[in-house]
This record gives structure tokens, sequence and C-alpha cells, in this order.
């Protein structure tokens, strides 16, 4: 069931991004390996995706809407998985596992195409494929 609005979920994308990149600090885990590169280097690579998406909050409007969901739900698996994968889970596992979730559920919860209103009065390039 799809009830998350794009709009909306740009807007938590941009927060999503800042916070996973503060996070090792926010929450105390930042001993700087695996476990605090990870989400910093994954909170970038939301941000960018986010500024490249074609949706409301984009700003360069490159990547179509269901890419930006795909590698959502992608990076949320690396992410939950990460402390397991990297090694780390014996020292910190909840604040990477908490935050993977989040993006799977959102990407598998937020409208697949922009709304109506930005598709109409937008006047855009043709995104990558």
């Amino acid at each position: 069931m799809r009830f998350i609005p794009t709009r909306f979920h740009g807007i938590l994308d941009y927060v999503y991004g800042i916070l996973l990149i503060a996070a090792p600090w926010l929450f105390d885990f930042a001993a700087g390996g695996a476990e605090t590169w990870v989400p910093v280097v994954i909170g970038a690579m939301v941000l960018l995706q986010t500024i490249f998406t074609d949706f409301e909050v984009g700003l360069i409007r490159k990547i179509p809407m269901q890419t930006h969901l795909m590698l959502d739900f992608g990076i949320g698996v690396i992410l939950a998985l990460s402390p397991w994968l990297f090694g780390f889970a014996d020292r910190v596992y909840s604040p990477h596992l908490i935050f993977g979730i989040f993006s799977m559920l959102a990407a598998l919860t937020t409208h697949r195409t922009p709304s109506r209103a930005y598709k109409t009065n937008m006047v855009h390039e043709e995104p990558l494929r």
C-alpha cells in the first residue's frame, strides 16, 4: 500500500540524509571505522540521489521516481545489514538497522510517480533511463 506522497518523501530524504551523516556523532558510535563511515557515505548518497530525482523537491531532475525508490530500498538493505557485513555488530548495530528498515519501508510505501499537478505544471528534460 503506497500512501506517502513523493513531495513528503523528498523532504524526508533531505532530513534523513543529513541525519545519517550526523548519526555517528549524535548517537555516540563515531569510532572512525566502518560503523562511522557507512552511514556518512550512505547519507551523502541519499542527498545526491534526492537532488537528482525527477520529483517535486529534486533540483536537477534526471533520475525517475521509480529508480529512486529502488535505490532507496537497496540502500536500506545495505545499511540494515552493514553491521554484520562489515563486522562491527558487536559494537553497534541498532542505528544502522533502524535507519535501514526505515529506508526500505519508505521505498515500499511512497507513490511511484509524482503528483499530477507536478507532472502537468513542470516542463522538464528527458530523465535518464
